[in-house]
């Protein structure tokens, strides 16, 4: 576990069962390949308290990762440009953002359907019609 997070993020992962939903995500997306989106503060707090290595993840994206193709590394992934993760074939997106559902919306455009876009963590419902009907 790293020194620096935000707490705050922290006993948000706790109180919506963070750890509960990784598993079912382990469980469920076994040997599926997928790219991770949002490189954020929220994320790398995630990623300082939680281990991910039980998901197939194969990259990650983030708007600030422009012309990235895989070249340098956050948290131990190679970074990809949005525009270059089709070329990957994932199966899955996987938004790992606390405010996800524009992020999904705008993915959900760009690909089509060929890659399935997922939220990362599971809010509840009024933490999602918060963020809704913000």
């Amino acid at each position: 576990m790293g020194e620096f997070y935000n707490q705050e993020h922290v006993d948000y992962l706790k109180k919506i069962k963070f750890e509960k939903r990784l598993k079912k995500l382990e469980k469920k997306l076994k040997n599926k390949k997928i790219v991770l989106y949002g490189a954020g503060m929220f994320f790398q707090d995630l990623a300082q308290v939680y281990d991910l290595s039980g998901l197939n993840i194969i990259g990650i994206s983030d708007r600030s990762f422009c012309g990235e193709n895989g070249s340098k590394y956050a948290f131990g992934y190679p970074r990809y440009d949005i525009e270059n993760v089709a070329s990957l074939k994932p199966d899955y997106i996987l938004v790992g953002t606390l405010n996800f559902v524009d992020i999904i919306e705008d993915l959900e455009r760009k690909f089509a359907k060929q890659i399935k876009i997922r939220p990362l963590i599971k809010k509840p419902l009024k933490d999602l019609w918060k963020e809704i009907w913000k």
